[in-house]
């Protein structure tokens, strides 16, 4: 979009109360940042930024931490996280000798971050992290169909209680995976690399099934109007009822969990 529609949207909704923003280098292939940065910069001092590297070694990592400062027009990040931690490999790469987490260490000592975390895309990663390191957060997908049908999510909640790191929501309003094959650009929200819940319905049981976990902040879909949706329905989140779980159960037998992990 537009510089000016994107200052437009950042202001409305720090205006109707949205303090935790979230970003990284890949997005958009660095556009999001682009955009981001002069947006939020009359706001700044007033949200929580979070930003991230998907780079295992110190050297890019390093280079990848200062670049975003300069597009996001910020001095300091409040989060900055490890992005996309998902093999084994991915973790000892970043605690190996000149790896990523001493770019980390290196920015929380320099006042350059107030605290560390990452991104988790399987259990393995996320709960081995949490054993190697205080994080202070854990960004994952935190889903209605991973949880019930992938038996993805919950080891993370746990682990992380464990741990006493805090939690951020991925995935919230993800419905399932695209039919394999189907291009980007014949998607009916390309932005989205999973198909979203469009149905208001569902909509607001699966926000309302992540809001119920011990989460600080949950991260609706890349879609503005997505966005629109899930802040109206995320406005008064009531715990789930009941018969509520039962037909949130139901629909999560009809999707493919874009995250699983084994029984």
């Amino acid at each position: 979009m537009e510089q000016a529609q994107a200052d437009r949207h950042v202001a409305s909704a720090v205006e109707r109360g949205v303090t935790y923003f979230d970003v990284a280098p890949s997005y958009g292939n660095g556009e999001a940042e682009e955009k981001l940065g002069p947006a939020l910069e009359p706001h700044r001092s007033g949200v929580f930024l979070a930003c991230k590297t998907n780079k295992r070694d110190a050297a890019s990592a390093r280079a990848e931490l200062e670049q975003s400062l300069r597009r996001l027009r910020t001095d300091h990040f409040d989060l900055y996280q490890l992005h996309a931690m998902t093999t084994p490999q991915d973790v000892e790469q970043v605690f190996a000798s000149g790896g990523a987490m001493e770019v980390l260490l290196a920015a929380r000592e320099q006042g350059k971050t107030r605290f560390l975390g990452f991104s988790a895309h399987s259990v393995e990663a996320a709960t081995a992290l949490l054993e190697r390191f205080p994080f202070d957060s854990v960004l994952a997908p935190f889903n209605f169909s991973t949880f019930y049908k992938g038996n993805f999510g919950p080891q993370i909640v746990d682990a992380a209680q464990r741990a006493g790191a805090g939690l951020l929501a991925l995935k919230g309003m993800a419905r399932t995976k695209w039919p394999e094959g189907l291009p980007r650009e014949q998607r009916s929200w390309p932005k989205c690399w999973y198909e979203p819940i469009t149905d208001r319905g569902l909509a607001s049981l699966a926000l309302r099934f992540t809001l119920g976990l011990p989460i600080t902040a949950a991260v609706p879909p890349g879609h503005h109007e997505l966005w629109e949706m899930a802040l109206e329905l995320a406005s008064d989140p009531t715990p789930l009822t009941p018969p509520d779980e039962a037909r949130l159960r139901s629909a999560a037998e009809d999707t493919d969990p874009i995250f699983q992990a084994a029984a």
